[in-house]
């Protein structure tokens, strides 16, 4: 059927009329927000409206009668965003003609369609939408929010006083389906608070969950907690808004690169600013959440508690709710920890930590009555703090998981930057490293969570749990954060009421947290100089103890993936070295007689055959603990040469904030490779490129010079490698044997092979990654100069570097190779030709060379 067009006298409601009129709405810079929806949801209106009485017309007198045009959902709200859908019912009483009613639907439909504009839309009876809500959540949910456009006012009056007298006589039933509804979404979609790419609609926390409190409220049955509500949906309404402008599409995911611009559309600084408002947004509907759908289920149980009671307790006799002491001021009362009659809060300033000791040890919540009550009524703490306040803090924090619901309901009512000043600078702070999980505040809170399992292993439990709250403290300011942390741990500490001594060794953990986890992956432990200069900085066996339990629940409490038996294994080996120092042993110096590092038995095997050869010798073994896959060596030495495919692949791991996941994670190794090497000029980039070659993603690498028997004259090169297959099979030992050959004596051009391949198959690129920093650590050692190189990950970096130290003509007496997500931070022991560790400026030009070669 043909669809007629609108009339001359109404142009302006017409497509191009209504097109350009929400175009030039737009893009009126002075309204925004709520009065910018608004004014949206009414041009749609009165444009509806419009196409609605021209089809009625068409249809002849009275067409309209027992007919109405509603708006559902988001548009039912009055929520229009600049790409939201329009949700719409077409509803009629069933007296209309079925032929008649359609067409009436194609005279709305097809327009919106021509403008290109998304449209749900439907066409029911009463009846039909009663049914239809009846077998689907979503649909009731949608006609709670229905609207009156055009047409039969008493049909939509009469539709709305339906459905939500359904919905309360079904809340019962149907509230436990949308609380699944909501659990289900937020597991699939994260929590919008954390998320450095958040869905604003999807997301715990999100607009849906907004939704989902505006239907519990209809229900009559409980209601949200309504201070800051409004102002948070508003806040992410917003956020959609400007997306839809500077993306021009209907998405609701924050992308990475699109956040400046839309914080720039809202008039914000930056993007880290428009995430933090949007985090605290997401953290007031979230908690609103989680006491709302509290509230259903303690009302859901004294609903079907209560018949049974009566009947045992006869008439009408009420049943009191029974109250379970759990520490002075505070009980436990129907699954919550609420304040005891008696309790006091205008008198007693350590009731806040107290309570939320008592609730984190029991497990339970604390209600929202009483968080208000104490955050209303509690006098300041006393500074520094008495001894009960300190250790009611300490047991906060030592209840493990259940802590986190206890703090989050205390920052939601401000008592947290009451109690801690500084926190305010890290609340809601996002971490710009997709190897954090946690915005900073709520990675401190997991790091005291993964902390409380630890204190078994330390003599000072309290100091502990403290240092894990306060370990990344100084993020909140600019610089280093482990140094301005120092400073603040420091302040606060002493506030807390720790003496001189605990003040001390607080802010050396603070200050040095990241230093275990960057040693034993960055550096070499076999050198003397790196173990003395870990001692020095920690002073104390207490204190080293302490720090190691703090690196690793620091670590767990990053995020998945970035923790392993294997960097446990590394940081367990330098406690152990450091601990020997601080005991009063003596550590030897390889290098202190100019010695090479003592060969394990199969290491010095292969060097033996690598002299006696004079060519490199290649070994391949499925893990770290043995099981030789096979060796390739000159003149036929060694096995068959054959390789299996990698155990597994170390994944996204490590930052400047070391890293952390919960449980045990599949070993970094892949397999092992070995490789002995006569010492000559260009070993490191030649068994580097034959590797990139060869696609192998290296994961770990150590280099070093191995010492031989006495009667052995020469020196050995030994590279150890932790290597995967980018994809497919590893290739066999022989193939790696033969092409490292060729590299060495110049047959093959590494580098032209390298360019060809990345010629023929150009890789995509991503976000644009920082540039590369090559520097020469201070303190490093004292027989070599260490050049520290943090880079980008790709295939042929390693080669690139170790042709970089090739041209400045250094001698590398070790490296240490760690792969990080997709960052690289590699350390090299550098001598001159001389054997000698490099000048200053010397060094410094060395550094300064790789990382031009880096940058090219």
């Amino acid at each position: 059927m043909e669809v007629p067009k609108q009339s001359a006298d109404s142009e302006d409601s017409g497509p191009s009329g209504y097109a350009a009129a929400r175009l030039r709405l737009l893009q009126e810079e002075a309204r925004s927000g709520p009065p910018r929806r608004s004014a949206l949801a009414e041009l749609t209106d009165g444009w509806l409206n419009g196409l609605f009485a021209a089809g009625t017309a068409a249809a002849g007198p009275g067409a309209s009668r027992g007919i109405a045009l509603i708006a559902v959902g988001g548009y039912g709200r009055g929520e229009l965003s600049p790409r939201s859908d329009l949700d719409l019912l077409l509803l009629h009483d069933g007296a209309a003609d079925p032929g008649a009613v359609a067409a009436l639907a194609d005279r709305i439909w097809y327009p919106v369609w021509d403008l290109g504009l998304a449209l749900d839309h439907s066409v029911r009876t009463p009846a039909e939408a009663r049914k239809t809500a009846a077998d689907d959540l979503k649909v009731h949910l949608g006609l709670l929010d229905a609207r009156h456009i055009a047409g039969d006012l008493g049909l939509t009056t009469g539709l709305r006083g339906a459905v939500l007298a359904d919905w309360r006589n079904q809340a019962p039933q149907r509230l436990p389906e949308l609380r699944e509804l909501c659990a289900d979404r937020a597991a699939r979609h994260g929590e919008l608070s954390h998320l450095l790419e958040p869905d604003l609609k999807e997301a715990r926390g999100g607009l849906r969950d907004a939704t989902a409190l505006r239907a519990v409220a209809a229900s009559w049955l409980a209601d949200a907690p309504r201070e800051g509500l409004a102002e948070a949906r508003r806040t992410l309404l917003d956020a959609r808004d400007a997306l839809h402008l500077t993306t021009g599409r209907a998405t609701d995911r924050l992308a990475l690169q699109e956040q400046d611009q839309v914080a720039a559309e809202l008039g914000l600084l930056d993007a880290d600013t428009l995430l933090r408002q949007v985090y605290e947004a997401a953290r007031t509907i979230a908690y609103a959440s989680d006491v709302t759908w509290r509230e259903v289920g303690r009302v859901l149980r004294s609903r079907k508690a209560r018949p049974r009671l009566r009947g045992l307790l006869g008439g009408g006799k009420t049943a009191v709710a029974e109250r379970s002491p759990l520490a002075e001021g505070v009980v436990e009362q129907d699954g919550e920890v609420v304040l005891a009659r008696a309790a006091r809060p205008e008198r007693d300033p350590v009731l806040p930590l107290r309570a939320a000791a008592a609730a984190a040890q029991a497990g339970l919540p604390l209600s929202l009555h009483a968080v208000r009550r104490i955050a209303a009524a509690t006098r300041p703490l006393p500074t520094p703090w008495p001894a009960e306040a300190r250790e009611q803090l300490v047991t906060l924090l030592g209840a493990g998981r259940p802590t986190v619901q206890v703090w989050e309901a205390l920052e939601a009512e401000g008592l947290i930057t009451r109690l801690l000043p500084d926190w305010e600078r890290v609340w809601c702070r996002p971490q710009r490293n997709a190897v954090h999980t946690w915005t900073v505040d709520r990675h401190l809170v997991e790091t005291a969570v993964r902390a409380a399992d630890l204190t078994r292993r330390v003599g000072r439990p309290d100091l502990l749990l403290v240092a894990a709250l306060l370990h990344d403290i100084g993020k909140g300011w600019p610089g280093d954060h482990s140094v301005a942390g120092e400073i603040i741990a420091r302040d606060v500490a002493a506030r807390i009421g720790f003496d001189r001594t605990d003040v001390a060794v607080l802010a050396c953990l603070v200050r040095h947290h990241l230093l275990l986890i960057e040693t034993a992956t960055r550096r070499d432990l076999d050198d003397p100089a790196t173990v003395r200069s870990v001692a020095e900085a920690v002073g104390s066996p207490g204190t080293l103890e302490l720090l190691h339990a703090l690196t690793e629940a620091d670590a767990l409490a990053t995020g998945p993936a970035a923790w392993s038996s294997w960097r446990g294994s590394l940081v367990a080996d330098l406690v152990k070295r450091v601990a020997a120092v601080l005991a009063g042993d003596e550590v030897d110096d390889p290098y202190a007689t100019g010695d090479d590092a003592l060969a394990s038995a199969e290491e010095e095997r292969l060097a033996v055959e690598a002299v006696r050869t004079g060519a490199p010798v290649v070994a391949l073994r499925a893990d770290a603990g043995g099981g030789a896959l096979g060796d390739v060596g000159g003149e036929g030495a060694g096995g068959s040469g054959g390789a299996g495919g990698s155990r597994g692949s170390e994944g996204a791991a490590g930052s400047g904030d070391s890293g952390g996941a919960a449980g045990e994670q599949v070993e970094p190794l892949g397999v092992e490779l070995l490789v002995a090497v006569p010492e000559q000029a260009g070993v490191l980039p030649a068994v580097a490129g034959v590797l990139a070659m060869h696609r192998l993603t290296v994961r770990t690498a150590e280099l070093r010079a191995v010492g031989l028997p006495e009667e052995m004259p020469g020196s050995v090169l030994m590279l150890q490698w932790r290597v995967a297959a980018e994809y497919g099979s590893l290739p066999q030992a022989a193939r790696l044997r033969a092409d490292l050959v060729r590299a060495l004596d110049g047959s093959l051009d590494i580098a032209a092979r390298l360019a060809e391949r990345d010629a023929a198959y150009p890789r995509r690129r991503g976000t644009v990654a920082p540039p590369p920093r090559v520097t020469v650590a201070s303190a490093g050692s004292r027989r070599a100069t260490v050049i520290e190189v943090r880079a980008q990950d790709a295939p042929g970096l390693l080669h690139r570097i170790g042709r970089a130290l090739e041209a400045a003509e250094v001698r590398v007496r070790s490296a240490h190779v760690s792969t990080l997500g997709a960052n690289a931070v590699d350390a090299f022991y550098v001598t001159g030709a001389d054997g000698a560790p490099l000048a200053g400026e010397r060094a410094v030009e060395v550094a300064r060379g790789v990382e031009e070669v880096l940058r090219g």
